[in-house]
């Protein structure tokens, strides 16, 4: 008898734990497009411009196609100004060049999507250098934190600008990506 009660609360035990949920198998496109996904979410870009992107590096006359297709998405002024460390996100330097506070070699810029290249100086406009509380709540006080700067770009924190030193590399990205993924996905 105490054998019977023993089974019964064993048995009751495990019919009130919820199942396990099985395990699902990711297939290979599935890993392709989620790292396409991962990446263009995070340069804040739609997929017609990131497919202009990919044909651009593909279309290239030297290196491989992933690390061109990085190597463009690096050089965007909207992701310059971000490691440049004067705006908090890539959307917020986004709205900065949208809106006119971004100066490109002293020529404004509007186009978020614009290249810098070797030797370029990227600058605030003198109407953003006038905006006391931009510059205060957003510029001087990210400039402050220890975030590096990468080594293809230089920092130049009292006139709240930056150079491109020269042209970024596979190395100097501070996230994984693989880049290969996205390449095969486009090459079905």
């Amino acid at each position: 008898m105490k054998t019977n009660a023993k089974t019964q609360t064993a048995g009751t035990s495990t019919e009130s734990q919820p199942a396990k949920k099985a395990f699902k198998r990711v297939s290979e496109y599935g890993k392709q497009l989620e790292e396409k996904q991962r990446v263009k979410q995070m340069y804040g870009m739609r997929e017609k411009q990131f497919h202009r992107f990919f044909s651009l590096a593909t279309n290239a006359t030297q290196g491989a196609p992933g690390e061109n297709l990085l190597n463009l998405l690096e050089r965007r002024i909207d992701n310059v100004v971000f490691r440049l460390k004067m705006s908090t996100s890539r959307a917020q330097a986004r709205q900065m060049i949208v809106h006119g506070h971004i100066k490109i070699n002293g020529r404004k810029v509007t186009s978020p999507s614009s290249f810098v290249n070797v030797s370029d100086v990227v600058s605030l406009t003198d109407r953003a250098l006038k905006n006391s509380a931009m510059l205060e709540q957003v510029i001087d006080k990210r400039m402050s934190i220890g975030i590096k700067v990468p080594e293809w770009l230089e920092l130049v924190k009292k006139d709240r600008a930056g150079k491109v030193l020269r042209l970024p590399v596979r190395t100097d990205l501070q996230v994984s990506i693989e880049e290969y993924l996205i390449v095969e996905l486009y090459s079905r």
